[in-house]
């Protein structure tokens, strides 16, 4: 990893997450220079011809900082927080004041003000910031993380929420990350498009845990719960009302049918076929 950034004009936060460090090691592997911004640089992956700095997006400062003389800056959505938006308003106000040239964002699937997945309501937020920057933009809109489903299955082997018979067209992670590199290294074909990143197929909750209990050899089953019940099941874990909310409504959202739609994105941008849900899950086993 190099001392200084002094060649590179392409920059990715979030570079000690799954995301973005993903992004970071396939822009590596193709020879581009890069910074990689994290908050800390303990967990952030040593590749060739980088330069480490540390960047949280609240921080004005070091935004402008890390991103002085940056053309491109993946923005991988802050971790989920009662001030995310605060914090990406921040970033993305010292993205134009530092000049960056084109800010690519991670959003999600249907975002919206009005969306029933509380979070995505910050994400059409921080769209919207974006778009009155004046920076040019690409924002890539993940689905459910294909990579999280197996999280979603409790200790007694059930996946419990308000779903009903909804769908979601979950993403595997390498994928949106081979979108991301592609979109960063030609970012000019891509200046003002959203892109729905998702799976090859739209599956129910039901199908989740079939494919799951597939792909691991252990029972999995899925148990629809209320809304009065998600709450209650989720209360013993004492986590604050808007992560409450957010944890729920990722099921109602479903359940309303706006996660669901199979977009051609993925294989358009990265030249090969979306990842379907069994080999993700068979891939996470080693």
């Amino acid at each position: 990893m190099a001392d200084a950034p002094s060649r590179s004009t392409l920059a990715v936060t979030g570079a000690s997450g799954r995301l973005g460090g993903r992004v970071a090691r396939r822009l590596a592997a193709a020879g581009v220079p890069q910074r990689l911004l994290a908050r800390n640089l303990a967990k952030v992956p040593d590749l060739p011809d980088s330069a480490a700095l540390p960047c949280a997006f609240g921080d004005r400062e070091a935004v402008l900082r890390a991103l002085d003389g940056v053309d491109r800056v993946l923005m991988v959505s802050a971790s989920e927080a009662p001030d995310r938006l605060e914090q990406h308003r921040t970033f993305v106000d010292a993205a134009a004041e530092a000049g960056v040239g084109h800010l690519v964002y991670v959003s999600f699937f249907g975002a919206a003000p009005d969306a029933t997945f509380t979070l995505a309501r910050d994400h059409w937020q921080t769209e919207q910031h974006i778009r009155a920057s004046g920076l040019a933009f690409t924002f890539l809109r993940d689905n459910l993380y294909a990579d999280f489903m197996p999280a979603m299955v409790g200790e007694d082997g059930v996946i419990r929420g308000p779903g009903g018979q909804g769908r979601a067209a979950v993403v595997a992670q390498d994928d949106i990350a081979d979108a991301a590199a592609a979109v960063l290294t030609r970012a000019d074909e891509h200046a003002g498009a959203t892109y729905d990143l998702t799976g090859p197929h739209a599956l129910t909750f039901e199908e989740i845990a079939a494919v799951v209990a597939h792909a691991t050899g252990r029972p999995v089953r899925y148990q629809a719960e209320t809304v009065e019940e998600a709450y209650a099941s989720r209360a013993r874990y004492g986590a604050p009302t808007w992560q409450l909310d957010a944890w729920v409504s990722t099921y109602t959202a479903v359940a309303a049918g706006e996660l669901d739609g199979v977009s051609d994105a993925v294989p358009r941008l990265t030249g090969h076929p979306a990842t379907d849900l069994t080999a993700v899950v068979r891939a996470s086993l080693g």
